[in-house]
């Protein structure tokens, strides 16, 4: 009797207790599958089928039905406690809260409007492709689909760009002066000279050869007449109506209402409550620690004046640089060989998922960075892939080489987007968490695991470790300095060049980067440092039982979480470990 009693309290408090968690859950999948019908790009990123013909809806009516949409959810998750959640329900709970609140206060100030830049808009839409499955001929058949709907996506933004001149929401014109010659790429007299068309010139074997010429044939004509009208349309529309209306100033704070908008996303990216003013102190304190290392290598090496003209040598010196793409990418090649067996000395749990390196696509390569990463499919048909820069080879300097490797591939960015992908038992929209202080945080963090790996053993490789972390340093002061103490474009400029070794291309570039997506910068620097002062804290607390391969299992175990959610976490295993 008294065993039967027990079983039921216990089967009672385990309803009791599912109900509300149960609830969430259920509402943490709708948002999330609502999220994904809402992006049919971001669907095909994640390798989830049945989007991949057509394009996200970016009419001004879509936006409002989505600002909508968020509010009744974000309702609906404010009616549940999330004091009877489970402890990780919470964190689930407070970062789709964030979430929400975040996306309806973008919508609200206008930025959805604005997101057009060198490295953002529908010029590098093409870009889908390398992303998308081309495996069978459904597949190829999408991508016609997607072809044919261009004109409308085209004609969806351009109503969105006049909305932006009509409430003043619009981005620097010295960033959208490199659009036009993005365009001019896409739109050509020879249909297989398109991007577009990449994706037809080398179709599978197990496509039938009458069927594929007809797809092929289809592409072409769909190029002509629809794809390239539509964007020499676009184009025109571009130079005569929106480059004048773009803003002169390089920085957000000039527009109406730019203080509250660069406060808002400076706390969006950094995940913290840090002003703009302390950032910009903040970055500064960096330069001047890390400019006492970097003259410690500069003495190292025997070289003969100040840290400028040390800089200057490592930018114009031909002993520094590949003489070909080709040489370049086997450097970036053989640097990835080298991290993969090192990982066991400081992982406990290494992700199932492998990465490759790429070159970055040659009609995009003038206008972007070094290097990024693009993460793996969700549902495992397509690895993460390393793209790396080899336009001009003269101006990528070897010494930066396994910095960028340890921060793009691994331990950095490969590694940590794998494994929250891999995550049991959490929501999906954390196994794809895109919470940039702590993914650009990690990213940052793990370049100065580079030295337990045996990287930096060469001074000149070791410098570039410290051009990169002054990098970031730099950024908080750069992007602070732009977007909300008016710094011009110039000083910016100047003021990298003075306190980084990095070539000039990729400090313009840089600094245009910062232009166009403000505030987003700051989350590295920011992140970094708050994991190396949890790890200090853990390594002070624990002594001789701190064990960094559980440390770092455990600061990746949750996915991408905000800073104030890693905090807690980590101090919980420390607690733990005790």
């Amino acid at each position: 009797m008294k065993r039967w009693l027990v079983l039921s309290l216990l089967s009672f408090c385990s309803i009791a207790h599912a109900g509300p968690g149960e609830d969430f859950r259920a509402l943490v999948d709708e948002v999330w599958d609502w999220e994904v019908q809402q992006s049919p790009e971001r669907a095909t990123y994640l390798g989830v089928d049945g989007l991949n013909d057509r394009w996200t809806d970016q009419s001004l009516s879509a936006h409002i039905s989505r600002y909508t949409k968020q509010g009744e959810f974000l309702g609906s998750l404010l009616a549940l406690d999330s004091n009877s959640l489970a402890l990780d329900d919470q964190l689930s709970y407070a970062m789709l809260q964030r979430r929400l609140e975040e996306s309806r206060k973008y919508y609200e100030l206008g930025l959805y409007l604005m997101r057009y830049n060198m490295r953002s808009g529908p010029q590098s839409s093409h870009g889908t492709a390398n992303y998308a499955p081309f495996n069978n001929e459904r597949d190829f058949r999408n991508w016609l689909s997607r072809m044919r709907a261009v004109p409308q996506l085209l004609a969806q933004h351009m109503e969105l760009m006049e909305e932006g001149i009509n409430r003043d929401r619009v981005p620097a014109r010295i960033v959208m002066q490199r659009v036009p010659a993005q365009l001019d790429k896409v739109v050509t007299d020879n249909p297989e000279d398109s991007p577009w068309y990449k994706p037809f010139k080398s179709m599978p074997e197990s496509i039938d050869s009458t069927i594929a010429e007809q797809i092929q044939s289809e592409a072409r004509s769909i190029i002509a007449n629809q794809v390239t009208p539509a964007f020499e349309e676009f184009r025109d529309f571009m130079v005569s109506s929106y480059l004048p209306a773009t803003r002169e100033e390089p920085g957000i704070g000039s527009l109406p209402g730019g203080e509250e908008i660069y406060r808002f996303l400076t706390a969006r990216f950094t995940t913290t409550t840090l002003t703009p003013e302390e950032i910009h102190e903040t970055g500064k304190r960096e330069v001047a620690r890390i400019l006492q290392e970097m003259e410690q290598v500069k003495t190292s090496v025997g070289f003969q004046g100040d840290l400028t003209a040390f800089n200057e040598f490592l930018r114009t010196d031909p002993q520094f640089y590949y003489e070909s793409s080709e040489a370049l990418l086997e450097g970036y090649q053989a640097i990835s060989k080298r991290l993969d067996p090192e990982l066991v000395n400081l992982f406990g749990k290494l992700p199932r998922m492998p990465y490759g390196v790429r070159a970055i696509p040659m009609e995009t390569a003038p206008d972007t960075t070094t290097a990024y990463y693009s993460g793996p499919a969700a549902n495992g048909t397509r690895a993460g892939f390393y793209w790396v820069n080899l336009y001009r080879p003269e101006v990528r300097p070897k010494y930066e080489m396994e910095v960028l490797s340890v921060h793009e591939a691994v331990p950095g960015h490969h590694l940590q987007i794998a494994l929250a992908q891999e995550l049991e038992g959490v929501p999906e929209f954390r196994k794809h968490s895109g919470v940039t202080a702590f993914i650009e945080g990690w990213g940052l963090y793990s370049e100065r695991l580079g030295y337990q790996m045996g990287l930096y053993t060469d001074p000149y490789s070791k410098y570039g470790q410290l051009t990169y972390d002054m990098w970031r340093a730099v950024r908080l002061v750069v992007d602070t300095g732009i977007h909300y103490f008016g710094w011009s474009r110039q000083e910016a400029i100047d003021y990298f060049l003075a306190h980084a070794g990095k070539s000039e291309t990729d400090i313009i570039n840089e600094i245009d980067r910062y232009i166009g997506n403000p505030g987003q910068a700051l989350a590295y620097k920011i992140g970094q440092l708050k994991m190396l002062e949890l790890r200090a804290q853990a390594e002070a607390a624990l002594g001789d039982d701190f064990d960094i391969r559980s440390f770092h299992d455990e600061m990746l175990g949750a996915g991408a979480i905000p800073l104030d959610a890693l905090e807690a976490r980590m101090n919980r295993w420390v607690a733990a470990q005790r």
